[in-house]
């Protein structure tokens, strides 16, 4: 996958020059290793400052909406199903998305590798080669392998290709099969009841309610977040447990239909809290309430923002 990196280059200068988009947004090496950092390009000569690796990991449909230009996007299977849901909720018109399609084999999680690595001292380069990864600090080199590393969610990811694109970098890689992606739900919903309360209890004890999920959700796009109201207040503003999990329930209802699983919010936590346990439970309703999995159609809108006569309507006594 990194060899990636100069197909991109060579897409975005062509672009850029032919006047085809105004501006591509990409990745560009971060100042930390494992790090990489958005990168906004609108000349040809920029595009050498654009990279790819297993470490591109933020989700860049997170910076699309309610822009005006053409815009070109570097984007993987589920930066593509956010820019699906952009669309599709009036965010951003698909002509003005020149959508870069990178077929994805999924993202290291810097942390799996910090904490396999924590004993050795830091960690002051990373390399890719062939499906492993290098880390080397001062003192050490230790080469994992990359499907041992993993984010949690690229582990069963089953979108792994661009659901739209204007253009591919490569072509695509097989998709994953014979996965559950939601093994981890189903082990919750076994639990009883106050299992469940302690489980979601301890699961957010260490939530400093600094907003990272939240701002970089790509589906975050309220001009004022619930959380900000004050006529009414919806929820406090404190760490009080109570506030806490309102916040975080209320959060992933908002994103009920929408969820692509993309991981950006658990990646953004500087707690490391798993978020995805909230939004997880809702995308596996969705698809055995209403057959539904999020951004993979420009024709449908999410089933919770639209009737239709044949929804289950078991609950209504």
């Amino acid at each position: 996958m990194i060899d990636y990196t100069q197909k991109i280059r060579e897409i975005a200068a062509r672009l850029l020059k032919e006047g085809t988009v105004d501006m591509v947004i990409g990745f560009r090496k971060g100042t930390v290793p494992m790090m990489n950092e958005p990168c906004f390009i609108r000349k040809p000569e920029e595009a050498d400052r654009l990279v790819w690796d297993s470490h591109c990991g933020i989700n860049l449909a997170n910076y699309l909406y309610d822009r005006k230009e053409k815009i070109g996007v570097v984007a993987k299977g589920c930066d593509s199903r956010n820019i699906v849901t952009h669309i599709v909720e009036n965010k951003i018109k698909r002509e003005q998305v020149h959508v870069i399609g990178v077929p994805c084999t999924g993202m290291a999680d810097k942390r799996r590798i910090g904490a396999l690595s924590e004993k050795d001292g830091e960690i002051r380069e990373v390399s890719e080669k062939e499906g492993r990864i290098t880390v080397k600090g001062d003192s050490f080199t230790k080469t994992f392998e990359k499907k041992e590393v993993l984010q949690d969610n690229c582990t069963t990811c089953l979108h792994r290709n661009p659901v739209i694109h204007d253009e591919m970098i490569a072509e695509p890689v097989e998709e994953q099969t014979g996965i559950d992606p939601f093994e981890d739900v189903k082990r919750i919903e076994a639990l009883s009841p106050e299992e469940k309360r302690a489980y979601f209890q301890g699961l957010v004890a260490d939530c400093i309610r600094c907003y990272a999920c939240r701002n970089a959700c790509p589906l975050c796009y309220c001009p004022t977040c619930f959380v900000d109201e004050s006529r009414p207040q919806w929820v406090g503003k404190s760490i009080d447990p109570t506030d806490t999990m309102t916040f975080h329930f209320l959060r992933a209802y908002h994103c009920a239909g929408r969820c692509t699983d993309c991981g950006a919010c658990e990646r953004a936590c500087p707690v490391g809290i798993r978020v995805r346990q909230f939004t997880k439970k809702l995308n596996k309703d969705c698809v055995e309430l209403f057959d539904w999995e999020a951004g993979l159609t420009l024709d449908e809108r999410p089933p919770l923002d639209t009737y239709r006569p044949q929804d289950p309507n078991d609950f209504i006594k």
